[in-house]
């Protein structure tokens, strides 16, 4: 198991942002401090389970005193957030989709610093969750 740190930010009259340092461009947001860590969790999951199928190399965690000495860092409130690293075999699969809905996949995806089998995953599992809860 790997801890990474994240910054949570706030800004007035928005979500609580979260970054990962270790993970440039991937955020995500909570409406309070548990749901953002709820969502840092389950996005860093998903994001390295991205890399994995890309044969991305997954990143050493950061020291807490280097991710805090970075000036964008200073605002930020910092949490450790556990990736357990689960040996989950990716199986390709085809599926079939609307052209323009696969568009509108990809640029969510890429907005939200995922690859599309991350956000699919992601999406899957959310609307399971609903489903079940």
């Amino acid at each position: 198991m790997r801890n990474y740190i994240a910054l949570i930010h706030k800004d007035t009259d928005s979500n609580y942002g979260v970054s990962f340092p270790d993970f440039p461009g991937m955020v995500t947001a909570g409406t309070d401090l548990d749901d953002a860590r709820r969502m840092a969790e389950e996005a860093l999951a998903l994001h390295v389970e991205g890399m994995v199928e890309d044969g991305d190399a997954i990143p050493e965690p950061s020291a807490l005193e280097a991710v805090m000495a970075h000036p964008d860092s200073r605002d930020a409130v910092a949490i450790l957030v556990s990736l357990r690293m689960e040996s989950k075999k990716a199986v390709r699969v085809n599926i079939t989709l609307p052209e323009d809905v696969l568009k509108e996949i990809d640029a969510f995806a890429e907005a939200q610093g995922l690859t599309r089998s991350g956000f699919l995953a992601r999406a899957a599992k959310r609307e399971m969750q609903h489903i079940t809860a």
